[in-house]
C-alpha cells in the first residue's frame, strides 16, 4: 500500500505546488547533459563513432543517479516513513501533471478570445512548430496533439515505472526521456550523438504509451479510439508518439496530424483520427477536452491500480 500512497501524495503535491519553479533537480542535469555533450559531441564524428560517444555521454549521466537511488532505496526499505517520504518527492519531481495542464490553458484562454498573438506565444512555448504561421486551427492542433503526447511522457509513463521499479525505475526513465528532449533531435548535431537516448526513451515508453492509447480509448470514444489506433497508430514517425496520439485524437473524435512547418519547412505528417468531414472541429474547445480526457485517464489508472493492490493485499 505504500506504493499507493506515494502515488497519490506526489500528485497531490503536484496539484497543490504544480512545477517546482526553483530549484528543480532537473534543471541541473540539464545544464550537466549540456556540459557533457558539448565535450563529448562533435559533427566531424563518424556515425559509430557518435553513436559511441552518445552511449558513453548517456551512460555518465544516467547511471551513477540511477545507482544512487537504487542503493538510497535499498538502504531505507527497512525506514518505511523516510521511504515514502523520498518516494513522493522523488516521483512529484518527475511527473509534470499540472504544469502540462496550464501550458494547455495558457493557449485555449487566448484562443477562445479570438487573441491570435497571445495563443501563437503560449503555443511556442511547448511545440517546435513555427507558430507564427498557425492559423486558429493549427494552434489548437498543435496543443491538443502536445497535451496528448505529453500526458504520456509526463503522467503514465512516469507512473509505470515508479510502480514497477520504484525510485530507481522512475529517475532511471525522467533522466532518460528528459536526454531524449535534449539530444534526440534527427539534425546533423545529434543525428548519431543523439541515437542512444532515443532508443532508450523508445524502449522505456513502449509498455506505458499502449497502456495510456489504451486509457484514452476507455474513457473516450472507445471503438472510434481503437479504430484509429489500429489504422494510424504504426504510420507515425515515432514508435511510442503514433498509437498514443492515433488513440486520444479517436478518444476526442477530432482530426489531428496533417501537414506542419517546422524551422520554415513543411513536412507532411500523417493525418490521425477520424476524417475531418466525419470529426469535430479542433477549436480552443479541443485542448479543453484534451486536458480532460488525461484527467480521466488519470483517474482510471489510480483506480484499477488500487484494486490490484487491494487484490493483492487480499491473496496473500
Amino acid at each position: 500500500m505504500s506504493i499507493l500512497i506515494c502515488v497519490l501524495v506526489a500528485f497531490i503535491l503536484d496539484f497543490i505546488l504544480g512545477e517546482a519553479k526553483r530549484f528543480h533537480p532537473l534543471v541541473g542535469f540539464g545544464n550537466l547533459a549540456l556540459a557533457i555533450e558539448k565535450y563529448l559531441n562533435s559533427n566531424s564524428l563518424t556515425k559509430w563513432r557518435g553513436r559511441m560517444s552518445g552511449m558513453l555521454a548517456w551512460t555518465i549521466v544516467v547511471i551513477p543517479l540511477t545507482i544512487l537511488f537504487f542503493a538510497l532505496e535499498y538502504y531505507l526499505k527497512a525506514h518505511t516513513e523516510i521511504y515514502v517520504l523520498l518516494a513522493c518527492v522523488i516521483l512529484y519531481m518527475a511527473i509534470g501533471w499540472q504544469s502540462l495542464l496550464q501550458h494547455a490553458m495558457n493557449i485555449a484562454k487566448p484562443l477562445l478570445k479570438n487573441d491570435m498573438s497571445g495563443a501563437r506565444l503560449a503555443v511556442s512555448m511547448i511545440v517546435s512548430r513555427d507558430a507564427q504561421a498557425l492559423d486558429e486551427t493549427g494552434i489548437a492542433k498543435a496543443a491538443t496533439e502536445s497535451v496528448l503526447e505529453n500526458g504520456a511522457d509526463a503522467i503514465f509513463s512516469a507512473v509505470f515505472w515508479f510502480v514497477v521499479a520504484g525510485i530507481p525505475g522512475v529517475t532511471l526513465y525522467r533522466l532518460s526521456n528528459t536526454l531524449d528532449a535534449m539530444w534526440g533531435y534527427k539534425n546533423k548535431r545529434f543525428l548519431h550523438f543523439g541515437w542512444c537516448a532515443a532508443r532508450t526513451d523508445d524502449v522505456l515508453n513502449f509498455i506505458p504509451a499502449r497502456l495510456t492509447a489504451l486509457s484514452y480509448a476507455l474513457v473516450g470514444h472507445t471503438r472510434i479510439a481503437i479504430q484509429c489506433w489500429r489504422q494510424q497508430g504504426m504510420n507515425w514517425k515515432s514508435p511510442n508518439a503514433g498509437p498514443v496520439m492515433a488513440a486520444g485524437a479517436g478518444a476526442l473524435n477530432v482530426s489531428l496530424g496533417g501537414a506542419a512547418q517546422y524551422h520554415s519547412q513543411l513536412q507532411h505528417r500523417p493525418g490521425l483520427g477520424p476524417k475531418e468531414s466525419q470529426a469535430q472541429p479542433v477549436g480552443a474547445n479541443s485542448i479543453v477536452q484534451a486536458c480532460e480526457l488525461v484527467n480521466r485517464a488519470l483517474v482510471l489508472w489510480l483506480f484499477v491500480f488500487a484494486m490490484i493492490l487491494l487484490c493483492w493485499e487480499v491473496l496473500i
